[in-house]
């Protein structure tokens, strides 16, 4: 019997190069259930196996797509580390972005979660997006409850940035979403994308959940962000390399001290790499709290931002 033909890209539609490994979807049903108390089996609907493939980009994304429903990140976002990390206004990448947008610029946050990103930019006319927004919507007069798609049919063409901190690897279709920004934007606005990477720590942790489908279904290079801001019609894409937080600097100690590294298999069961995380999880978060952060170069960093132009003139 015949192999099926490689899943194309979600960004360019080549062919995938290279299967990366088969995952089942029973092993990552059960870790969900037990590490995070999430069920990601609704979510699946029906897939019982995953493929992880590498697409010509270099763009790492598991096949089928399969993005969490409400009921799994309900369960999901209780873990203290996700809302600490929600929360987080001192991510680098809030800087990154923050740095570029000018006094009295409208800003529109995709998926913008509890809205963080808004106190770095304290001199911009921010609008949060999130369709699942849990807050109160009268007392949170910059956030609105809507798909970005909605939102276009009242608000097209006219902000200055719009950004999509950690939520392309969510989406089934990541260059949709990437067209949907560019058509928010002005001409001459700046998109603004953060996501993770491959290689990363996170790529080097033996059975790492967060990285793993329903919750991120990419992984991203430099040379995928800049082939998907080329098909949304984006210009000068520039690709920088957000450097660890306190926040989330527990993820470069736990990679570098699991006893079992990830490198041709990210998810596995076997007794070690399930082990391998527990035993390095108190001396990394006593690590995170007390050791100086890692020098920007010392390694990967914790994501990539991806900073490109709308063409034309406002």
């Amino acid at each position: 019997m015949s192999e099926p033909a490689p899943p194309l890209c979600p960004v360019t539609g080549e062919p995938a190069v290279r299967r990366v490994q088969t995952v089942d979807a029973r092993l990552l049903a059960a870790l969900w259930r037990i590490v995070h108390r999430a069920d990601p089996r609704p979510s699946f609907r029906g897939a019982t196996r995953f493929g992880l493939w590498e697409s010509p980009t270099g763009l790492t994304f598991f096949d089928p797509m399969r993005a969490g429903d409400a009921g799994f990140y309900a369960g999901f976002y209780r873990s203290r580390f996700m809302r600490g990390y929600l929360h987080d206004p001192a991510r680098a990448e809030f800087g990154l972005a923050a740095e570029r947008i000018a006094p009295g610029a409208r800003v529109l946050d995709v998926g913008c979660g509890f809205g963080t990103f808004r106190h770095r930019v304290p001199q911009a006319e921010y609008t949060g997006l999130d369709p699942h927004f849990s807050g109160d919507l009268a007392k949170n007069p910059w956030a609105r409850a809507q798909t970005l798609a909605a939102h276009l049919t009242e608000r097209s063409g006219v902000y200055d940035a719009a950004c999509a901190f950690q939520v392309m690897e969510h989406v089934e279709d990541p260059l949709a979403l990437m067209r949907e920004m560019a058509a928010a934007l002005r001409p001459g606005g700046l998109a603004f994308v953060g996501v993770p990477h491959v290689p990363s720590a996170q790529t080097r942790i033996p059975n790492w959940l967060t990285n793993a489908v329903p919750h991120h279904l990419t992984w991203w290079t430099e040379r995928a962000l800049r082939a998907l801001a080329e098909r949304a019609g984006l210009t000068e894409a520039e690709v920088l390399v957000s450097p660890w937080s306190r926040g989330d600097v527990f993820v470069h100690w736990l990679a570098r001290l699991s006893p079992v590294k990830a490198d041709t298999h990210h998810y596995r069961h076997a007794a070690a790499w399930h082990l391998a995380p527990l035993v390095a999880a108190l001396p990394a978060y006593l690590a995170s709290r007390v050791m100086p952060l890692p020098k920007p170069g010392s390694d990967e960093g914790v994501s990539l931002l991806l900073v490109a132009r709308k063409p034309g003139l406002a």
